[in-house]
């Protein structure tokens, strides 16, 4: 059995405004880069694999907390379309902008000109299915949802059975790399990154 351990990218100055980043290429903002250097892997993940999403937000959580990431493209943040850089609350509260929050998306609602839940599970699928050792995956909410999503059984169908925060491994075991959650168990009780 492959473990996956699934980590968010520190903040970003648009994390901060509650604007939508998608795909916008960000740096960590100056705090989050600060906190991130005084915290590192734990001992047991030291010598897994260390990927990235190819977005300087990663790649940069990547170093901080461990070295430099081999960037895997599959794990690129969900494309938010015309949304992106828009604040979600001034969407949601536009009734023309078509906004849901991501609870009442189902696996085929996609924002405008963006990806569903659906495209980003067929672009992870054949990584997942090549992972052979312990991976550490720096990344981004969407990706850690669809992932826990086919790993709990969740369907973007009410409040998910899990809660994503920073500064800590969510690890999914799966057999044979298989995206289903008959062979992807969820840890509930994410890891926390270490004090250095």
């Amino acid at each position: 059995m492959t473990r996956l351990a699934l980590i968010r990218h520190g903040h970003t100055d648009w994390n901060r405004q509650g604007r939508i980043q998608g795909r916008t290429d960000i740096l960590l903002d100056p705090q989050a880069a600060a906190d991130l250097a005084k915290l590192v892997l734990p001992p047991e993940w030291l010598a897994a694999d260390l990927v990235s999403s190819p977005l300087k937000r990663a790649v940069q959580t990547a170093e901080l907390i461990g070295h430099p990431p081999r960037t895997v493209a599959a794990l690129t943040e969900m494309d938010w379309g015309d949304w992106e850089g828009k604040k979600g609350l001034e969407l949601k509260a536009d009734p023309d902008s078509g906004f849901r929050d991501l609870e009442f998306w189902g696996w085929d609602y996609r924002p405008p000109n963006g990806e569903s839940p659906t495209d980003v599970r067929a672009r992870l699928q054949g990584w997942v299915k090549g992972l052979d050792r312990d991976t550490v995956a720096v990344c981004h909410i969407g990706i850690m949802r669809v992932l826990l999503a086919m790993a709990t059984g969740w369907n973007f169908d009410g409040p998910a059975p899990f809660r994503i925060k920073r500064n800590r491994l969510f690890v999914i075991h799966m057999n044979n790399g298989h995206l289903d959650s008959g062979e992807m168990r969820h840890d509930p009780v994410p890891i926390r990154l270490l004090e250095r």
